[in-house]
């Protein structure tokens, strides 16, 4: 085996495991590079985990396989990315011909599981997007999967790479509020991104397991590393009372909507170029249409959520999700012994300005780093005390500045150690799922579940 696909399998390694150890680092200027075979060519795969590793980091990788269900689809992918490799609707005959040292998966959410299982067992490392799976029947799989391979699972976790998320994590280590004891946490998704999830395969619990697994996996992850602990219990409310057959009207589609002039959601598709390219041209393939109608029966998701979440460390957290916010944003607030540190981004009257909702998230999912530095307050309480803001440089784009950080230290630094363990491996992607997984137990049962009750993994209080 040649050198650079040797210490990549190494470091990849000790990433998952997240080890204050040296780690090797990869052999730059080498003839041959680490092998990468993408499965799933929908937005995210292509550009953040397609276009984007091939822009940055041709010298140390080659993608060498992609594959999905969707030829057409799949062949506009290797053109946008911009690579000659072979294509394949047939995951393992992929895997068997091209022997990837790395799988990235980014399909469906329910079909995570599959294929992280398969390249587990066939000799790859594996790369996920967030959620890990979409249900404990799914995760423990997949744990099962990582203990019979001698092979590891990273997930693709951003938003702890963030500098502004850091510094609240360096805020919280450094026993800035003494003991933490507490945490309010509430996630506004406005009415076009967050009605965006119920046109699309999101809005039936069955394809992602709900929003209190999809998306808020992302939250639940940076409260457990925040925190510094796996969470014990949870218990939760939710309903549907928005989307879905609550609307005042449906229709098949955008496109061919009888409401189109008095629906407020309407979106009309064939003026987005990008959308028509990757998804409308390939429908006949597989029939996923993406400008759904927000208000059609199958819906099954939540749109209204909120939960309790007791930590092993006994910590307790009060989290919501609100789905159609007339802006987008959070706000976070942690209780401790000595004080408390409130934090928030992208909440408009903060700030005082007016902010187009679209405009905002096409900023943040933007890529390529040029935008302007923005400095964005942290509020830290001492009790007995006056307050101090603490301004923390940042800029909107690729996730607040956490897609490139983390796509750095996976592929360009593995060996440099990390003071804030931001590196996530099986058990924090298991974690994070499995608070939104209990939290629809609860809401269905009426009870408390208990997190070890769901898989082979006890929680934990985490010490870095």
């Amino acid at each position: 085996m040649n050198k650079t696909r040797r210490n990549f399998l190494s470091s990849i390694g000790m990433l998952a495991v997240s080890a204050a150890l040296p780690l090797s680092t990869f052999a730059f200027g080498k003839n041959t590079k680490i092998k990468v075979a993408l499965v799933g060519t929908g937005i995210r795969g292509i550009t953040f985990w397609g276009k984007r590793l091939k822009d940055h980091y041709s010298d140390i990788l080659e993608f060498v396989g992609l594959c999905d269900i969707n030829p057409g689809r799949l062949e506009y992918g290797r053109t946008y990315i911009g690579v000659s490799c072979p294509t394949f609707t047939n995951f393992e005959k992929m895997v068997n011909k091209t022997k990837p040292d790395l799988v990235i998966v980014t399909t469906k959410d329910s079909t995570h599981h599959e294929f992280i299982i398969k390249a587990l067992d066939m000799g790859c490392d594996v790369l996920t997007e967030k959620p890990l799976t979409i249900d404990e029947t799914k995760s423990q799989g997949i744990i099962d999967a990582e203990r019979r391979s001698n092979k590891k699972l990273i997930v693709g976790f951003n938003y702890r790479w963030s500098p502004y998320a850091t510094k609240i994590k360096d805020l919280l280590m450094q026993n800035s509020i003494g003991e933490l004891r507490s945490v309010d946490f509430h996630w506004y998704l406005n009415t076009y991104h967050g009605a965006s999830y119920f046109r699309r395969w999101h809005g039936l619990r069955q394809e992602g397991g709900t929003l209190w697994v999809h998306k808020s996996t992302h939250h639940f992850d940076l409260l457990n590393w925040w925190i510094n602990s796996d969470p014990s219990e949870v218990f939760a409310y939710g309903d549907l009372e928005y989307y879905g057959s609550n609307g005042p009207f449906s229709g098949d589609k955008c496109r061919t909507c009888n409401h189109k002039t008095e629906c407020e959601f309407y979106w009309d598709i064939t003026k987005d170029d990008w959308s028509m390219n990757l998804y409308v041209n390939h429908e006949k393939h597989d029939g996923y249409i993406r400008d759904n109608c927000l208000f059609r029966k199958e819906i099954n998701i939540y749109d209204k959520m909120s939960a309790q979440v007791k930590y092993k460390n006994n910590v307790i957290l009060n989290y919501s999700l609100t789905t159609y916010s007339p802006y987008e944003g959070w706000r976070v607030g942690f209780n401790g012994t000595k004080g408390r540190i409130e934090a928030w981004l992208d909440i408009p009257h903060q700030k005082n300005v007016s902010i187009d909702q679209a405009e905002m998230h096409a900023k943040e999912m933007e890529q390529s780093g040029k935008q302007e530095t923005e400095f964005e307050p942290i509020i830290l309480h001492k009790l007995w005390n006056k307050y101090e803001t603490i301004k923390v440089p940042m800029k909107k784009g690729g996730h607040g500045g956490g897609d490139s950080r983390l796509q750095n230290k996976i592929f360009k630094s593995p060996e440099e150690i990390d003071p804030y363990n931001r590196a996530a491996g099986l058990r924090d992607g298991v974690m994070s799922i499995l608070i939104g997984i209990a939290a629809r137990k609860s809401i269905e049962t009426g009870d408390p579940i208990k997190i070890a009750e769901l898989t082979t993994l006890e929680p934990r209080v985490i010490r870095i």
